[in-house]
């Protein structure tokens, strides 16, 4: 079943054993992880718009909203032509999701047609966005880079303004034991660098 987190205050049993944040964030980021075991059950449609919905709030320069998601569930007749793009790590265990998603940007400004430089970065910011409320809601999200991008761009009738940027599993939570073995092995929260890894005062050395 689905589970609500939306009062969650504290971190997640499955979390808190892997992550310790060094600063005062909202546990909303630290929860947010990838799992990949998925139930195979359907979603109904309110349990997994909504993530497009919080994608649809992300910023982005001169508010182009460079994002667009193409998406199948696993009852449409699309759901094979999604799958079989996927490398065969990945359909391992996505073929368990309820939902799968190929996320594409615009490369230009709307306003003058001109190439816009930010539209990975902003899109970056929509799949956050999607991300997080997947974590909120309780469901299992996992972005994916192992497909064939030219494949997606030429079956999915994808125009040449847009760049192939990602794919994503979403479906209901399932126990790791029912992931290949070197799957389950690996279903876990990973920690992340320090953070005086990644932030640099001033110039970059």
């Amino acid at each position: 079943m689905q589970e609500n987190v939306t009062d969650r205050t504290v971190l997640r049993d499955d979390v808190a054993d892997h992550r310790e944040p060094d600063h005062d964030v909202d546990p909303l980021f630290v929860n947010r992880w990838s799992p990949r075991a998925m139930t195979g059950e359907s979603l109904d449609e309110d349990a997994f718009l909504p993530l497009f919905e919080a994608a649809r709030w992300a910023p982005s320069a001169f508010n182009n909203q460079h994002w667009r998601f193409l998406y199948t569930t696993r009852e449409d007749d699309e759901w094979s032509t999604y799958v079989d793009l996927l490398t065969e790590g990945n359909r391992s265990w996505a073929t368990a999701a309820a939902v799968l998603v190929v996320i594409v940007s615009k490369t230009t400004f709307d306003h003058n047609g001109e190439p816009a430089p930010v539209h990975s970065f902003d899109t970056g910011a929509a799949w956050q966005n999607f991300a997080l409320e997947g974590a909120r809601r309780g469901l299992a999200v996992h972005g994916m880079a192992g497909f064939d991008y030219e494949r997606a761009a030429d079956e999915l009738e994808i125009p040449d303004e847009y760049a192939v940027e990602a794919m994503a599993a979403i479906g209901e939570r399932a126990p790791p034991e029912t992931l290949p073995d070197e799957l389950e092995e690996r279903e876990q929260p990973s920690d992340r660098k320090p953070l005086e890894d990644i932030l640099h005062h001033g110039s970059f050395e």
